[in-house]
C-alpha cells in the first residue's frame, strides 16, 4: 500500500493537516491498514522535499495544513489511473513455511496445511461478523461505509482463496511420490545421483 500516494489523494481533495490526514486514511481504508502519527509526519516532509505539497495559511488554527501542487496533483492523478503492477510478489509467510515444509524431514505438511485452515476459516467467520455490521446492498450508505465494505470484501475473497490454495496444497503432498533421497538435496546432488556408474 502506497501511503505516499494514498495521503496525495487525500490532500487532492482539500489541504488538511497531518493528524486529520491520518484519520482520514484510516477511516477510509476501514482501519485496514494503520500508520502512526510519525509516518505521516515524516511522509509529508518527503512530499514537501519533493515539491509535491507545500505548507498552506491554516485561519484561526495552530495547525500547518498542506495541499498538493501541480506536481503532485499530476502524481495523485497518474496514481489513481495506474494499476497496480502485479510482477513483484512480496514475501508470504505461509507461502515460505509450506515451501521449505515439503522438503523437510519430519515435518507433516498436513498438520500445517490443516491448522492453518482453521485459522483461516476462523479469520472468514470474523470476516462476516464484521460484514453483518454494514448496511446491505440497496440500503443508504455513507462513503467511509462503503470503503470498509469493500475492505472486507478483499480480506474475504483473500480468505477463500487462501482455502483453495491450502486444499491444492493438500491433494498435492497427497498425490506427490517423494523419494527420500530428493528431499533436502540440490539439483547437483540429485544429478550425480542419477549418473550411471
Amino acid at each position: 500500500m502506497s501511503v505516499k500516494h494514498g495521503l496525495l489523494a487525500l490532500l487532492a481533495e482539500e489541504p488538511m493537516g497531518v493528524y486529520r490526514l491520518r484519520k482520514e486514511f484510516e477511516a477510509r481504508t476501514g482501519g485496514s491498514w494503520p500508520v502512526n502519527i510519525g509516518q505521516v509526519y515524516s511522509t509529508m516532509q518527503r512530499l514537501e522535499r519533493d515539491g509535491l505539497v507545500a505548507k498552506v495559511a491554516a485561519p484561526h488554527e495552530d495547525v500547518d495544513l498542506y495541499e498538493p501542487t501541480e506536481t503532485g496533483r499530476a502524481e495523485a492523478d497518474a496514481w489513481w489511473r495506474t494499476p497496480v503492477a502485479r510482477g513483484e510478489v512480496g514475501r508470504d509467510e505461509l507461502v515460505i513455511k509450506l515451501a521449505l515444509a515439503v522438503s523437510a524431514v519430519g515435518v507433516d505438511v498436513r498438520d500445517i496445511v490443516q491448522a492453518q485452515r482453521s485459522e483461516t476459516m476462523r479469520a472468514m467467520r470474523d470476516f462476516t461478523r464484521l460484514k453483518s455490521q454494514v448496511p446491505a446492498p440497496g440500503e443508504p450508505v455513507t462513503s467511509p461505509e462503503l470503503a470498509w465494505s469493500l475492505v472486507l470484501d478483499h480480506h474475504t475473497f483473500t480468505a477463500e482463496a487462501e482455502v483453495r490454495w491450502l486444499d491444492h496444497i493438500e491433494a498435492s503432498v497427497a498425490r506427490a511420490v517423494l523419494t527420500p533421497s530428493s528431499a533436502g538435496t540440490t539439483t547437483t546432488d540429485r544429478d550425480e545421483a542419477e549418473v550411471p556408474r
